[in-house]
C-alpha cells in the first residue's frame, strides 16, 4: 500500500509539472530569467524613435513632420547685425553750435572747437615772406580743440572777409592739445603793387568757423597789432589753418 501511495504521489507531480509547461501551447516557459521586451513594447518605441527623427528632419527642411511649416525668425545660422551704435560706427554728421562745440551723431563725441574763450591769439606781422603776417593761436584750455576752416578776419570795420587759398587746406582738421598752437597765413597785400584800395589797419577781429562752413565756432578774438598799424589791399587773403609754421608762412 505504502508503495502505491508514492507512485500515485508521483504521478500526481509530474501531471502537474506536464500542466505548467504545455498549458498555453508555446512550450516550456522559463520563469526564473528577467523577460525579454515584448514585441508590441519595442514596436512602440521604434515608432516613436522614428517620428522624433522624422520630426527632425522635416524641421530641418522647413516643416513639421505632418507638412506643417515650421516658423522661424531668421535663416538658420544667421545673426541680427549690429547697429551702427553697436559696432561704433558714426551714425550721422557732426555739427557745430555757436558755444564752441558740437557732437558726433551715432557715437555722442564731444568735440570741442578752439576761439576766442579757451586760446590765446597773435598777429605779427614778418619780414619773409615780404607783406605777410602770421597768426598764432595757442590752446589755454583744458581739453584738445579743433581749429576747422580758415580764420575769418576783419580789419577795422572793413565790409569783405578775405578768402582761404584752397592750395593750403591740409588733409586733417587741425588738432590742438592743450598748450600746443596752430597757424594761419596772411598775405597783406600784393609785393608787384597790383592791388588796390589799400589802407592801414589798426584793429583786427579773427573769427573762428564751426564744423560747417561759415558757422559761427565761438567768440572771436582781438590780437592786438603792431602800433604803427597793418598796411593791406584787395590782394588779402588768408592760409588753412596749419598744424606748422612754416606750412602757414611757405605759400
Amino acid at each position: 500500500m505504502r508503495h502505491i501511495r508514492l507512485l500515485a504521489a508521483t504521478g500526481t507531480a509530474v501531471a502537474a509539472l506536464a500542466l505548467t509547461a504545455c498549458g498555453n501551447g508555446t512550450g516550456t516557459e522559463d520563469e526564473g530569467a528577467a523577460g525579454p521586451t515584448t514585441p508590441v513594447a519595442s514596436a512602440g518605441k521604434a515608432a516613436s524613435g522614428e517620428a522624433a527623427a522624422q520630426t527632425h528632419r522635416a524641421a530641418a527642411g522647413g516643416r513639421t513632420a505632418n507638412g506643417t511649416p515650421v516658423a522661424r525668425t531668421h535663416a538658420p545660422g544667421a545673426r541680427p547685425s549690429a547697429s551702427p551704435a553697436a559696432r561704433g560706427g558714426q551714425g550721422g554728421t557732426r555739427t557745430g553750435t555757436s558755444g564752441g562745440t558740437g557732437t558726433s551723431g551715432g557715437t555722442g563725441t564731444s568735440v570741442v572747437l578752439c576761439n576766442g574763450a579757451n586760446t590765446t591769439v597773435t598777429a605779427q606781422p614778418v619780414t619773409r615772406p615780404l607783406n605777410h603776417m602770421l597768426i598764432t593761436v595757442k590752446n589755454t584750455g583744458g581739453r584738445t580743440c579743433e581749429l576747422p576752416y580758415y580764420p575769418v578776419l576783419r580789419f577795422d570795420q572793413m565790409q569783405w572777409v578775405p578768402q582761404a587759398d584752397r592750395d593750403t587746406q591740409p588733409q586733417a582738421v587741425v588738432s590742438l592739445a592743450p598748450g600746443e598752437s596752430g597757424y594761419a597765413g596772411v598775405l597783406l597785400s600784393a609785393a608787384d603793387g597790383s592791388g588796390t584800395g589799400g589802407t592801414t589797419a589798426r584793429g583786427l577781429t579773427v573769427g573762428f568757423q564751426g564744423l560747417t562752413p561759415n558757422s559761427s565756432g565761438g567768440p572771436s578774438a582781438t590780437p592786438s597789432l603792431p602800433a604803427k598799424g597793418v598796411y593791406y589791399d584787395s590782394s588779402l587773403k588768408v592760409t588753412y589753418w596749419q598744424q606748422e609754421m612754416d606750412d602757414a608762412l611757405n605759400w
